[in-house]
């Protein structure tokens, strides 16, 4: 097996996307590919998790792999051993590694010296996996990708990095409405706007949350404030104060749209108390769908 890292969404190919989308839908009731048959696999988590330490222990267990979880205090990645040297001791030990870091300029020294797979499970960057799961669930939904419109209400953040990057990919219209100073950064946005020509689809960055929600197909938030962004909530909380998806906003979409998030979620704060609730079945379909995709990407990397 040749070793290919999967930091980002744009280290998959727009055909790719399609093609794992398509057969992570399919692929629910198994049976599985044993590609892991044999093989063990680090995770490496310097941030707590819920559904991605789940999905991706139960994707390797599937695919007839042993998954071994190292916690923040067992490792001290880059604190009581350095990347490099983690890197070279895990590769010496597993056939790839599945990491979850604060910094994604981490990931990025982890592939350098891995001589192994390496998976981005969430840095402050990319979140490659959920966007990419979140599209099978788009699919199942609706049935298409072409013309949709998908309105981000909230933080440029690395979600809605690696969401604008799936959608330019695809063909999926991707407005933002965020507060300025927490507006996508130029960077992600000239690598999706070359996606965007190609598929014919559109990026718009909006102020008013309103304008985003017109029309919407999707209408897709997160939280306000991230891990390790704790001291800036208050702030936070005041600048995103209108950027909250109720009733009202979603007035403006679609009357069939689907509201979208990854999880977890401040109720009250990014989501009026209730919205959760009423979409819950979209929401937990998009955990449940980390699962299945990130199964079917471990089982093309490892075929």
């Amino acid at each position: 097996m040749s070793k290919r890292d999967i930091l980002s969404v744009a280290d998959l190919t727009p055909d790719e996307v399609v093609q794992l989308v398509d057969k992570a839908a399919k692929s629910k009731k198994g049976p599985w590919p044993q590609a892991l048959a044999g093989k063990n696999i680090a995770l490496l988590f310097e941030k707590p998790s819920l559904r991605t330490r789940l999905s991706f222990e139960l994707a390797v267990h599937q695919l007839g792999g042993y998954a071994i979880y190292m916690s923040p205090d067992e490792v001290g990645l880059g604190k009581r051993e350095s990347v490099p040297d983690v890197a070279h001791v895990l590769s010496r030990y597993v056939q790839g590694i599945v990491s979850r870091t604060f910094l994604h300029h981490t990931l990025e020294k982890l592939a350098e010296y891995a001589s192994i797979p390496v998976i981005n499970a969430l840095s402050d960057y990319e979140h490659p996996c959920q966007a990419l799961a979140d599209l099978t669930t788009i699919y199942e939904r609706k049935g298409k990708f072409k013309g949709l419109n998908l309105a981000f209400i909230g933080d440029g953040n690395n979600v809605a990095n690696s969401l604008l990057l799936a959608c330019s990919m695809v063909g999926i219209n991707f407005l933002i409405a965020s507060p300025q100073e927490y507006s996508l950064k130029d960077k992600i946005l000239m690598v999706a706007n070359k996606y965007a020509e190609k598929s014919d689809s559109h990026i718009m960055l909006l102020e008013e949350p309103a304008m985003a929600a017109k029309d919407a197909d999707i209408v897709y938030t997160d939280v306000w404030t991230s891990m390790g962004q704790e001291e800036e909530y208050e702030q936070r909380c005041i600048a995103f104060h209108d950027y909250q998806i109720n009733e009202k906003l979603l007035s403006y979409a679609k009357k069939d749209a689907i509201v979208m998030h990854p999880l977890p979620a401040h109720h009250g704060d990014e989501v009026e108390v209730g919205i959760i609730d009423k979409y819950r079945s979209v929401i937990f379909d998009q955990a449940e769908n980390r699962l299945h995709f990130q199964r079917t990407l471990l089982a093309e990397l490892y075929k």
